[in-house]
């Protein structure tokens, strides 16, 4: 059986169905026949992505059927290109944003977010004869840097980069492909991918794992949606505490979670 959250004005007042189950605190009923409508890029692995029989896989897909199936609605995965999630979103086509988005100031502006349930940050991949250093060596005119477009790394490039040429490319292999093949002297991403190209490509890249910019993942809403938003956040607390962020990461990141506590490095879940 599927359930439904019911409220009232606030989580205070969360007020009893005729047939409900308790879950985190709240009471929920059955069913509403209206889907969840999530919208994300299946071009992310093993975030969102497709798998072998062509069906959505990965940790976002896993998190959008556990939260669907607590509101008691059926899941509706929309695929689409990155930079038009937030459009979507704001036209009514999709109902939330579950595709890996970090929440910062400039979306905020455009959508609202439900609390972080990933922390991370931006992280540098070079090609294997790159001297640099540190993010502020890369701003030269002799170097080449890449991003994928409508990411937060194609944000900072585009915001302080003054001088180094910056190429923009729709899909991650393709800005890695450029630095394993040494056409870029850097490649600007999420921590987790840059350490999982790395280790796909030792011999002709290395990484710069630390993070130059602390960033946070979150669900993206409507503005003034605070009801879902709501809801929302009382998932994510509860799926928290019952062990769902660990059992994702044994599942899906089982060797890279040992391998940054190995080296001293925080997880993101």
């Amino acid at each position: 059986m599927r359930y439904r959250l019911i409220f009232s004005r606030g989580w205070q007042n969360a007020f009893i169905a005729p047939i409900g189950i308790l879950f985190g605190g709240f009471f929920i009923q059955a069913a509403d026949p209206v889907p969840l409508r999530v919208g994300m890029e299946l071009g992310y692995p093993p975030f969102e992505m497709v798998g072998p029989k062509g069906e959505p896989e990965g940790v976002s897909v896993e998190l959008a059927k556990e939260l669907a199936k607590v509101l008691g609605r059926p899941l509706r995965i929309e695929n689409m290109a990155f930079d038009g999630l937030i459009p979507a979103l704001k036209t009514g086509k999709i109902d939330l944003i579950l595709s890996s988005m970090t929440a910062n100031a400039e979306r905020r502006r455009s959508i609202d977010f439900s609390e972080p349930y990933v922390r991370t940050g931006l992280a540098l991949l070079l090609r294997a004869g790159e001297s640099s250093s540190g993010i502020a060596d890369l701003d030269r005119s002799d170097k080449r840097v890449a991003v994928k477009r409508g990411t937060t790394g194609h944000l900072y490039a585009m915001d302080n980069f003054k001088k180094a040429r910056i190429l923009v490319f729709d899909k991650e292999n393709a800005a890695v492909l450029e630095v394993t093949q040494g056409h870029v002297d850097a490649f600007i991403y999420d921590q987790l991918s840059i350490y999982r190209n790395w280790k796909r490509n030792e011999a002709t890249t290395r990484a710069l794992l630390e993070p130059f910019q602390n960033e946070v993942w979150a669900i993206g809403v409507r503005k003034g949606d605070d009801r879902l938003r709501e809801q929302i956040n009382a998932f994510l607390k509860e799926f928290r505490s019952s062990g769902g962020f660990e059992r994702l990461s044994e599942k899906f990141f089982k060797l890279e979670r040992d391998e940054f506590r190995r080296l001293g490095t925080d997880f993101i879940f």
